[in-house]
Formats: structure tokens, sequence, C-alpha cells
């Protein structure tokens, strides 16, 4: 089946993606404020000059706090400890927003956010598109085009679009939780894979229980590997 694109930047449109990264579990109680802040920041797009691509990524080590977050993943939980090392801090907490790989901010600051991202907004990004992006059955089958860049890599990710879960323990028990962009797979591919080559990832199993017909954002972004910058970045939206 066809994917229908969201708006990759492209003149006369002059604003850069910026990608916005939320490490969130549906065990804390401060994240849903979070939450809520990167989903209107992916509808309104309130940052003049910035087209956010926005992925919550939901860590384990609060899934022994009473409630399992269905959405939590190990590899989202090594990847935020990249972050910790990265930007010199003492540990992991949540909810943490990372943006373009250079900033990070408290989740639920609105006004740091929006200067994180319109700060990012500022530097320039190369152009990175995706092609013939399709599911396979289990799989999504894509390519993607832009720059080859030896000293980065290239990331792409499936999220669930829209996912929500009822909280019958731990501290948000009893709340109806809401999320966007869920991290569901993520898998780094070489600095030569946008060329045009034919990339795929597996998606079996990729949506929540109940949310099997929704859309599946295809996000992918190539990153320095000594700095962690974004360089580029692209999103489509696949139906099924």
């Amino acid at each position: 089946m066809a994917a229908t694109a969201f708006a990759q930047p492209s003149p006369p449109d002059s604003r850069r993606p910026v990608l916005v990264e939320l490490f969130t579990s549906e065990g804390c109680s401060d994240c849903p404020p979070a939450d809520a802040l990167l989903a209107r920041l992916d509808a309104t797009q309130f940052v003049p000059g910035a087209r956010a691509i926005v992925l919550s990524e939901h860590v384990t080590y609060w899934d022994h706090q009473g409630w399992r977050d269905p959405f939590s993943l190990e590899e989202m939980t090594s990847r935020q400890e990249q972050y910790v090392h990265r930007f010199g801090l003492d540990s992991s907490y949540t909810p943490q927003m990372v943006v373009d790989g250079v900033s990070q901010l408290v989740g639920n600051n609105a006004q740091a956010l929006n200067h994180a991202v319109a700060s990012a907004a500022q530097e320039p990004k190369k152009l990175l598109t995706i092609e013939d992006a399709q599911f396979n059955r289990d799989t999504v089958q894509f390519s993607v085009r832009g720059g080859v860049d030896t000293d980065a890599r290239l990331i792409a990710v499936l999220a669930e679009n829209t996912t929500h879960s009822e909280v019958a323990r731990g501290e948000n028990a009893g709340r109806t939780l809401h999320h966007v962009a869920v991290v569901r797979v993520m898998k780094e591919f070489g600095s030569d894979a946008v060329d045009g080559r034919k990339l795929s990832l597996a998606a079996k199993g990729v949506s929540h229980e109940g949310d099997a017909k929704d859309p599946i954002r295809l996000v992918v972004f190539q990153v320095d590997h000594r700095s962690g910058r974004v360089l580029s970045a692209a999103e489509q939206t696949l139906s099924r």
C-alpha cells in the first residue's frame, strides 16, 4: 500500500526539520504533561521556522514501580544512557527531551522546548527524502536519498502514530494516557544507506493491541557519529 508523506521542507517552505525525542514512561507521574506537550508540538508546529519531527521513546526503568509500560523498550533505555554520557549528566531521568541530538531539557518545560527547537531550526540541514515506502506483509520497505557522509550514520524508526493506555497501577493509576509517535522499532544503517538502495524494517508486532489499523510513522535521520548532531531528517506516514 502506498505511503502518504508528511510535508518535507522544500521551497518555498523555509521550515527546517528538527528532531525532538521525548524519553518518557507511563509509570512516571511527571510524564503525562510532557507527553501532552510533545503532542501539541506535533499537531500545531508552534515554533516558527521549524518542522518538528517528534518521537516518544518509552524507557524501562519505571516498569518495576507497579505498572509495566506496554511501550517500553530496552533499546530506548540504552539510547537515553548514551545521551546521559554525551551530556555529562549524573543519571537518566524522565521526562527528558533531546532536540536534534545536541540539547536536552526537562520534558514538560514548554519555554525551554520552544527555545531549543527555535535554535535548532537556525542550523542548516542536509536534504533527506524517503522514496517508495510501503508495507510488504510484516516488513516496511523503503529507500532514502541524501548526501553520503562517512562521518554520519542513518537511523530509521517505525513509530505508532497515536496510542493510549488505561493505567491500572503505579503513579498514574486510574488515568488514561495518550501518546504520539511511539517508537516500536529503531535500526541503524551505514553511512552509504542514503544512496537509494532498498532498506527494510521488521514491522511484525509494531502496533499495540487495539491499534492495528492505525497509521505507522516512518522516520529517518542522519546523525554525526562524533557529535551526535542530527544532520538531516524526514518522515512519512504509512497506511495499512
